[in-house]
């Protein structure tokens, strides 16, 4: 999931948010300022109640923050590098560049965030309590007690035994610790993340039709995503399994050809075009990597603007690239390929290219690891 725009930085890592999380905040702040605070508080003015409902999604997703935040934590202390973490439609993500070393490791890091969110509730609700005592019964109290609510809630939904949520990965934990095999606990809590999926497709859609009103409708949009999370889950699982042991450098294309982030599109597809043998084009200065030009976004270039738009102006920009080394695991580059480079990593030595992963290498390395997997009798 891509961030729409940066936030700034919190404990080290990179924090965006989605444009989809205007859509939620919205419905947020709409239900509470046109239908539960006035239902629970009436007789008081609009804007107070728009108040109160802003004011209580604005800290909802704060707590969202801090829900990813402490994932982000915990995995650096284990040494895993944290690329960002992006609120969205559904919450939040913290993309890590890497898996858990062990099963504790994986353990501690899923389950912080659901004990983060368990403490807020707990928090809010103690403040709901000392209001209740200091006589307080308006929207202040209304506000806290919904955060302390939907703060615990957030944790009981994440803690349920199913991928892609907090709890998926305390299951596959689980399992890795049991059978010593992480491939097969991430199909394990995959699947079991499939099945919820299913279970609150059907519920969803039985509230509606039942004229319970449009919350069906977001349980079975949120167990849409849970089934399509957990398929792609269950995918890298198995790819992951496939490439155990594999190293960067020997799956990538080396040595690829570059040209510069100066070259105009008009040049390029003038001149150059028909030499390059790839559709994915590294931007070199110096040899170091400074973007990523496919031909699909030289194809998206109008005719008209490609003798004043340069190869650097289409590109992946330097920032956005993957970038990986020879020496790693390609297991741990995969979660990392579906950024702004198309699929494709940029494979470096130092700060100087030394070749390139597209899906085309990937492709050829899954066969070639089902090969070297076959029984002898099948060869």
């Amino acid at each position: 999931m891509r961030a729409t725009f940066r936030l700034g930085r919190i404990a080290g890592v990179p924090v965006g948010v989605n444009w989809s999380v205007l859509v939620i905040f919205a419905l947020i702040g709409w239900l509470l300022s046109a239908d539960q605070f006035p239902r629970s508080y009436p007789d008081r003015s609009g804007w107070a109640y728009l108040s109160a409902g802003l004011a209580a999604a604005v800290v909802f997703f704060l707590g969202l923050l801090a829900h990813e935040v402490s994932h982000a934590v915990v995995a650096k202390r284990h040494g895993i590098e944290v690329a960002g973490i992006t609120l969205w439609l559904f919450g939040g993500v913290a993309e890590l560049r890497g898996e858990a070393p062990d099963p504790g490791a994986e353990l501690r890091i899923a389950g912080v965030g659901p004990l983060v969110s368990l403490l807020l509730g707990v928090f809010f609700g103690a403040i709901a309590v000392v209001l209740a005592l200091a006589g307080q019964d308006g929207l202040l109290l209304g506000s806290v007690s919904w955060l302390a609510g939907i703060n615990v809630l957030l944790a009981v939904f994440n803690i349920l035994p199913a991928a892609p949520l907090d709890g998926g990965r305390l299951l596959s934990a689980a399992v890795w610790k049991a059978t010593g095999d992480r491939a097969r606990a991430s199909v394990v809590a995959a699947r079991a993340g499939w099945v919820l999926g299913v279970l609150l497709i059907g519920l969803g859609l039985w509230q509606f039709l039942a004229g319970y009103g449009v919350g069906g409708i977001w349980l079975a949009l949120i167990g849409w995503f849970l089934i399509g999370a957990a398929g792609l889950e269950e995918r890298q699982a198995r790819l992951g399994s496939a490439l155990s042991g594999v190293r960067v450098g020997e799956v990538m294309t080396p040595q690829p050809q570059t040209a510069s982030a100066e070259l105009t599109v008009a040049d390029f597809v003038d001149h150059y075009l028909f030499a390059y043998r790839h559709t994915a084009l590294p931007l070199t200065e110096d040899g170091r990597p400074v973007g990523l030009v496919t031909l699909d976004r030289v194809r998206g270039t109008p005719t008209d603007r490609r003798a004043a738009t340069t190869l650097g102006e289409v590109s992946c920009r330097a920032d956005d690239l993957v970038l990986a080394r020879p020496e790693e695991q390609l297991t741990d580059l995969l979660p990392r390929l579906t950024g702004c480079a198309d699929g494709r990593a940029l494979v470096v030595t130092g700060d100087q290219l030394v070749g390139i992963v597209s899906p085309s290498d990937i492709s050829r390395a899954v066969q070639r690891a089902s090969l070297r997997d076959q029984p002898a009798g099948h060869r």
